[in-house]
């Protein structure tokens, strides 16, 4: 950082890893090798980057930060990283269907800015479907509400959106020693495999949309019992028929339950 005068911005989420373990680490974990097209948002000056280049695997790392972008460029001639290609913009708004053009199957291996990451996880699984596989590093408490199952007080709205589009699991802790600035909160590695397309459940737009407002609705007032939550938006005789008591909360309802609440009609 000194020798191209940057240092983290707080605006942009910025915490680099300054631990080649690591960065080697999370590089293994996603099963990156010559075959592989590899998107990394959040690309800093390279740390991760290089390591996924070791891999063999052709890499398009995006970076918002101008200076950095510039320094990273730099960083991936001097390695002879000839495989990859440098991106400047911000991931919250890019075409990712210009960024993965080249291929129908990408994975994307990351250290996520911290400020944007639930949101491009949860987005980039609907929208982007030439993702197949996540490798992330985020938060602890992030990455513990992306993968919490049904029951778990961790549960919320990006757990069963991400559900809905994949399995996810943590697959590594990573101490708060390994970044520079040291954040106060630990970090995991979360690892989501898109669900092939013989096990997405597929709904119509207007149910998918329902869906989504649904989980919102439900999530929004957690404390309450779903039959207040959901008012106005599922009848009785809707949660009788999706197999959902209305005195549930919603942290511990299925995926298929919100999918079959997302089929009943809407009370008028």
């Amino acid at each position: 950082m000194e020798r191209f005068g940057v240092s983290p911005r707080r605006s942009f989420g910025q915490n680099f890893v300054v631990d080649p373990n690591t960065v080697r680490r999370i590089a293994r974990l996603s099963g990156a090798g010559p075959a592989d097209r590899v998107l990394e948002i959040g690309a800093g000056l390279g740390s991760l980057t290089l390591a996924l280049a070791e891999t063999g695997a052709a890499v398009r790392a995006v970076e918002v930060d101008s200076g950095l972008a510039a320094a990273l460029r730099e960083v991936v001639a001097e390695a002879g990283a000839h495989r990859v290609e440098v991106v400047e913009g911000d991931a919250a708004a890019l075409d990712f269907d210009d960024v993965l053009e080249g291929s129908d199957r990408w994975m994307l291996v990351a250290n996520l800015p911290y400020n944007i990451a639930t949101g491009l996880v949860v987005d980039l699984l609907h929208d982007a479907a030439a993702i197949s596989v996540m490798v992330v590093m985020v938060q602890r408490e992030v990455g513990e509400r992306l993968v919490a199952p049904p029951g778990s007080r961790a549960r919320g709205i990006p757990s069963v959106l991400v559900e809905r589009q994949g399995t996810a699991r943590v697959v590594a802790k990573v101490p708060a020693s390994v970044f520079r600035p040291r954040p106060r909160v630990e970090s995991v590695v979360v690892k989501i495999e898109r669900h092939p397309g013989a096990q997405a459940v597929s709904l119509p737009p207007a149910s998918e949309a329902r869906f989504k407002r649904l989980v919102r609705a439900g999530f929004g007032q957690r404390r309450k019992m779903l039959r207040r939550s959901l008012a106005g938006l599922v009848t009785s005789e809707g949660f009788a028929a999706a197999g959902v008591d209305p005195a549930s909360r919603p942290e511990v309802l299925t995926l298929d339950q919100w999918i079959n609440l997302a089929r009943t009609e809407t009370q008028e």
